[in-house]
């Protein structure tokens, strides 16, 4: 454990082991993805995405185990038992930092399969992890503001093919989808202008589950709604680095795939309608979980301090 280190020290050196492992990892990963291009044959393809998933879960494994090296960040996993059983899922989450993503990782890799995320298609010029998500097959989307949508109402239709056919090419391997149903990362601004009905949730977005639903809902085995709560409230990712973080709370819930969903979200109302009341319902519940978490955890805290809670 090198957790004694300064925080001063032991933030640019978590930053620059983690540079040198995705250096490590992405050389092996731009290799293979560069032969699966030049190949496109179905068995060739299927089988360089496999090979592509095992670096990438050797990339996040290395990754984990440097926080943890470098960190006293205590997880508290709740539900865990549930990931034996999840097979091909669609993994639901709240989002309120870009630490979710090292910790949805720590959470489930190797332990269901490995996981792809809906990205803004401006990520793919992030340099180096750009060009890694685009070989690992994450889907990129196109961001529209609600005006752009109602002057061009074709850019709806196009943002729903890029999904299906995203959802498409998991066929055939094994799936663990990722969706942050609110689209963005929650704030007390967006709160507010949103006038969300939650305390602590933006207002879910019932499209791109829907969307994941109708493509690949006959592969599906579950539904894995998580819940990330955090101690001392949402982190930066240099929180995470420096070891600031104290306790992460992650709640896992295996859920029934809901059949009742895989209808037509675009083109019919009543699944639309359908679709939306069941996500409401589950942020509701996780509304009020998170509540629950949040006093558990003052209440920890303050027994440790020594101060009434």
């Amino acid at each position: 454990m090198l957790a004694f280190l300064p925080a001063w020290l032991r933030a640019p050196l978590a930053l620059l082991l983690v540079a040198l492992n995705t250096l490590l990892h992405t050389l092996p990963l731009f290799a293979l993805a560069l032969l699966k291009a030049l190949l496109p044959l179905p068995v060739w393809r299927r089988a360089c995405s496999r090979g592509l998933a095992r670096i990438a879960e050797s990339w996040i494994a290395v990754n984990s185990g440097l926080f943890a090296l470098l960190t006293r960040t205590r997880f508290r996993i709740e539900g865990a038992e549930h990931l034996q059983d999840a097979g091909n899922c669609l993994v639901l989450a709240n989002h309120q930092s870009w630490v979710d993503i090292p910790v949805l990782q720590k959470v489930f890799n190797r332990r269901i399969p490995f996981m792809r995320f809906f990205l803004k298609q401006q990520l793919l010029w992030v340099p180096v992890l750009g060009l890694a998500w685009w070989a690992l097959d994450f889907p990129f989307m196109r961001r529209h503001s609600r005006a752009s949508l109602q002057k061009h109402p074709e850019l709806r239709d196009a943002d729903v093919a890029a999904t299906r056919r995203a959802c498409a090419r998991f066929r055939g391997l094994p799936v663990a989808v990722m969706n942050f149903v609110e689209g963005t990362r929650f704030t007390a601004a967006k709160h507010a202008r949103q006038n969300s009905p939650y305390r602590h949730l933006l207002r879910p977005k019932a499209g791109g589950t829907a969307f994941v639903l109708e493509t690949l809902g006959d592969t599906l085995d579950s539904v894995l709604d998580v819940t990330i709560v955090y101690a001392g409230g949402i982190p930066r990712m240099r929180d995470l680095l420096a070891g600031a973080i104290r306790e992460v709370r992650v709640h896992i819930r295996r859920l029934p795939v809901p059949r009742e969903l895989t209808g037509d979200y675009a083109g019919d109302a009543a699944s639309r309608v359908r679709a939306q009341q069941w996500i409401n319902a589950l942020w509701a519940e996780k509304d009020a979980l998170i509540d629950r978490l949040r006093t558990e955890m003052a209440g920890r805290t303050s027994a440790a301090d020594g101060s009434p809670p």
